[in-house]
């Protein structure tokens, strides 16, 4: 599973023409999600995530995570996460998750997200979206679970 994490002021979805989620201060998460991936992967993907110290306090330093600071989370399907360009010109996307897993972990990941936060919103899998967002610092890290020794 990899993410590319956008600390922002404020983001929008649109899926398919039509506006589908809002949200003020926090987190963009683009995830794109590959064959091996499982809901415990999901799991300690969020959890890592939500636990992240990349929000500012008192004195300026990164030390608060998005609970800390009340922040919201906006999360947007991205299989073009797992593009292959080392042949050629035009990306591969054969390691990105077949639709229904891909669609099914995304879910769970979004749930997981609910579960412990509030102002939690979403794309929808698979629609053609159009996301606008103000990276806060900017302020952009890439995050992917094979930095674990999890078992997949």
């Amino acid at each position: 599973m990899r993410a590319l994490i956008q600390r922002v002021t404020r983001a929008s979805v649109t899926a398919n023409g039509v506006p589908n989620g809002e949200i003020g201060g926090g987190l963009v998460i683009f995830l794109g999600v590959t064959h091996e991936d499982t809901e415990a992967v999901a799991a300690r993907m969020w959890q890592k995530i939500a636990q992240l110290r990349i929000f500012q306090d008192d004195q300026g330093k990164t030390n608060l995570s998005l609970k800390d600071v009340g922040g919201t989370v906006l999360i947007v399907s991205q299989f073009t996460l797992y593009a292959d360009l080392r042949k050629g010109n035009r990306p591969s996307f054969i390691k990105a998750a077949s639709p229904e897993h891909g669609e099914a972990l995304y879910d769970y990941f979004v749930s997981l997200a609910t579960a412990e936060l509030d102002g939690v919103r979403s794309g929808v899998f698979g629609a053609d979206m159009a996301v606008d967002l103000v990276n806060d610092g900017p302020f952009t890290i890439w995050l992917d679970s094979t930095i674990w020794d999890s078992p997949r």
